[in-house]
């Protein structure tokens, strides 16, 4: 990203997953540069629009992809996914008649998703293969395991050193998942930032607090590095499930009911890609300086 001086007035939308809320801007109709100043800005709550992740939709950059995708948190740094906001994507571009069809072939910073949209306003995610080895977070470890182990503070600037046991995988992006008897009651917002900034994760992780219902059921929060605890999170929720499948714990289709709402996720094991179905809705649309 470039900086600018000159200060442009360009629409934008206001779009959620879930209660995940995001800011989408159509640069391919409205160029724009954008530093991470000008993101932290716009991400702020109560001086700009606010929003989990801001959404950057620019002309393909490979010859399979239909659109580029790019992602930025409110913090201003840039991630490499995000499940939720595909599902905005989709609903925005075909609304904006920037394509006609589904499903549609969207580039993100590490991989090429599917989208398919469907009548009853669902839209559901071809979100790619997961990837188990430690590097692909990436994550200081040895060897792939289907656990792991970290001694951690409890909580930040805590004396308290926890035994933490949690699984590992990328979505594209680096997610640990912790499987807890009481979802309500995980320690999200004091052992969520302590993993999400950890040595052991160079470029940080998303930590996943899962509750398992039954084989077919789970209860899922999400602390995200650079936004912290969302409402929802769809490449966690697919982490989850993934992980709790590898694990001989859930079956290949599951509902994943998070403080947002409710998503649905099929993996069918190693080497297929995951599938996340869910809504995606537009809350309101303005312009703003840029």
């Amino acid at each position: 990203m470039t900086g600018s001086n000159t200060l442009q007035r360009v629409p934008f939308t206001k779009m959620h997953g879930l209660g995940n809320d995001f800011v989408v801007l159509d640069t391919i109709s409205h160029p724009v540069e954008l530093s991470p100043e000008k993101v932290r800005a716009l991400g702020d709550r109560k001086r700009g629009i606010g929003f989990d992740q801001l959404l950057v939709i620019g002309p393909p950059q490979r010859p399979d992809a239909d659109f580029n995708y790019r992602i930025f948190n409110p913090d201003g740094s840039e991630v490499e996914h995000c499940g939720n906001g595909a599902r905005c994507f989709a609903r925005y571009v075909l609304n904006r008649g920037l394509i006609a069809r589904s499903p549609i072939r969207v580039q993100t910073m590490n991989r090429l998703l599917e989208l398919h949209s469907h009548e009853d306003g669902q839209v559901t995610v071809d979100m790619g293969l997961p990837e188990f080895s430690p590097s692909s977070l990436p994550f200081n470890a040895d060897a792939r395991n289907t656990f792991y182990h970290l001694n951690v503070p409890a909580a930040p600037g805590s004396d308290v050193l926890v035994d933490t046991k949690f699984q590992a995988v990328s979505m594209g992006n680096p997610h640990i998942v912790l499987t807890v008897p009481d979802c309500d009651n995980a320690p999200v917002n004091t052992l969520g930032p302590v993993l999400c900034t950890w040595h052991a994760f160079p470029q940080g992780v998303n930590v996943g607090f899962m509750q398992i219902i039954d084989r077919r059921t789970i209860r899922l929060r999400v602390f995200e590095r650079g936004a912290g605890e969302t409402e929802a999170c769809g490449t966690g929720t697919c982490a989850a499930v993934v992980c709790g499948i590898a694990a001989g714990l859930l079956d290949h289709k599951v509902r994943a009911i998070l403080n947002g709402g409710e998503l649905h996720i099929e993996w069918q094991g190693e080497g297929a890609t995951v599938l996340m179905t869910g809504p995606a809705a537009t809350v309101y649309e303005g312009t703003v300086l840029l």
